[in-house]
């Protein structure tokens, strides 16, 4: 068995949800990104050779609309095993004729059974702006996913400095792709907003206890400007939940476990899809 092919099926070593997982997460991150080091040069010359950039911003501005990104992932820590014979190809296609506005792919192996080829089939299948899922820390990382494809990066603001946080979306929006910056409180949604980001993620998941609820974003929605393009993620699951989130204004929903566990995603995703939104006026 490859190294690739291992890190689609076995998960590390005692990937329990105790403790700080995303702490965990990022210290696995330590070995891909040293392989990553120095290779910018190579990196940059590859994005110059990647198909253009789709607009995953403009993608989420559906008019009157909550937009859906529809995610793509065989596990998580939380979950364990979701949907390992994940095909990226034909569930991206399938994603977009029900109505999603964007994709989301977990492109980290050890955690979440993913990669950047699974990225690259499913945006080589579709129209829609792809958005690379992993946890972003360097300047290479940035650039491979743009040369492989992605239209939009997360980045996770609770585990990057503000100096860092404001280079990466900055390097981001140099090369086309959109920046999704992620909070899970008032001080990191500060920080967010700190760092000119225009297209904001509340994750209603606690990565340190794993606690998942909607009333996290509706806490922090009065102090996002009107302009931002809010996405509520995680623990969206019925029409119901869209739309509560889309009469306060939320531009759009990040939706993975509650699709890939259904026999057929795509109903699911007609399910959540045009659900009415709200213009915010507030902030």
């Amino acid at each position: 068995m490859t190294e690739t092919q291992e890190s689609r099926t076995a998960p590390p070593r005692d990937p329990g949800v105790g403790g700080d997982v995303l702490e965990r997460i990022v210290a696995t991150k330590r070995d891909e990104m040293a392989a990553l080091l120095g290779r910018a040069p190579e990196l940059r010359r590859a994005c110059e050779h990647a198909p253009p950039a789709r607009n995953f911003e403009v993608a989420l501005r559906v008019e009157g609309q909550v937009a859906v990104i529809a995610e793509l992932k065989r596990r998580s820590p939380g979950a364990g095993a979701i949907r390992p014979e994940l095909d990226p190809a034909g569930l991206a296609l399938d994603y977009e004729r029900a109505g999603a506005a964007a994709l989301s792919v977990l492109t980290d192996g050890p955690w979440f059974g993913g990669s950047l080829a699974d990225l690259a089939a499913a945006r080589a299948a579709v129209g829609l702006p792809v958005l690379r899922k992993d946890f972003t820390l360097i300047e290479e990382q940035v650039l491979e996913a743009r040369a492989a494809g992605a239209d939009a990066i997360l980045l996770i603001v609770r585990i990057l400095d503000d100096a860092r946080l404001r280079g990466l979306r900055e390097l981001a929006e140099s090369l086309g792709m959109s920046a999704l910056v992620e909070a899970h409180d008032t001080a990191e949604l500060d920080r967010a907003l700190a760092s000119g980001s225009r297209v904001v993620g509340i994750n209603n998941r606690d990565l340190t206890t794993f606690h998942t609820t909607l009333e996290t974003t509706f806490g922090l929605l009065n102090g996002i400007p009107a302009d931002v393009v809010v996405v509520s993620e995680s623990g969206i699951r019925t029409a119901a939940d869209v739309e509560r989130l889309g009469r306060e204004g939320v531009y759009a929903v990040l939706v993975g476990e509650a699709l890939l566990r259904e026999r057929d995603p795509s109903t699911a995703v007609r399910a959540l899809a045009g659900r009415p939104r709200r213009e915010r006026t507030l902030a």
